[in-house]
């Protein structure tokens, strides 16, 4: 079966994680979650409940199936970063880094959302292209030598991006086309 590693950790957030993890199962992929270590994660909800930025709470709790050190990439036929706080702490493990510039490298199938694409940034595979993501970001984006466009569903070459949790069926649809062009199931 061919499996898609899902970049966590704790505080990601829940939709983010758990919709395109069943949605690859859905497909027919297997879902790997990595996370810093082995063991149960705790995610989040974030929610925009009309103040200036979005609020928090405990969601749903997951067991990492592998430490991120033991990734190997290509493994793999595509990789998910999710947003969430975690990518505020992933961005600077240095197996985060190593695992997303080899899908980049490879031009393998990637999906970013919210703050997944600090991780990008940081693992300076934005240069000369366009991600979207939570807006606060745009600035870290740039930073990263990427552009930002705010979008539900943005494609720019191997990569696709969206806003937040909210944009999930544009953003997790529009990688699912990519996914199955590149990798598609057998039988």
């Amino acid at each position: 079966m061919s499996q898609v590693l899902i970049l966590a950790g704790d505080f990601s957030e829940t939709l983010e994680v758990l919709y395109p993890y069943e949605r690859l199962r859905e497909e027919g992929y297997q879902p790997v979650i990595a996370a810093p270590v082995k063991k149960r994660l705790q995610f989040v909800v974030h929610d925009f409940e009309g103040y200036d930025t979005f609020t928090e709470k405990l969601g749903h709790g997951w067991e990492a199936d592998i430490a991120l050190a033991d990734v190997d990439p290509a493994d793999y036929v595509a990789l998910v970063i999710p947003g969430g706080r975690a990518p505020e702490y992933l961005r600077n493990n240095e197996h985060v880094q190593r695992i997303v510039q080899h899908f980049f490298g490879a031009g393998a199938p990637v999906a970013a959302t919210c703050h997944g694409p600090l991780i990008l940034a940081r693992s300076g595979v934005l240069g000369g292209r366009t991600t979207s993501g939570f807006p606060d970001i745009a600035p870290d984006v740039v930073a990263g030598g990427g552009s930002y466009q705010a979008a539900e569903a943005l494609v720019d070459g191997n990569l696709v991006s969206a806003r937040a949790w909210n944009d999930n069926g544009p953003w997790f649809g529009a990688f699912i086309r990519l996914l199955r062009e590149h990798a598609p199931l057998e039988g």
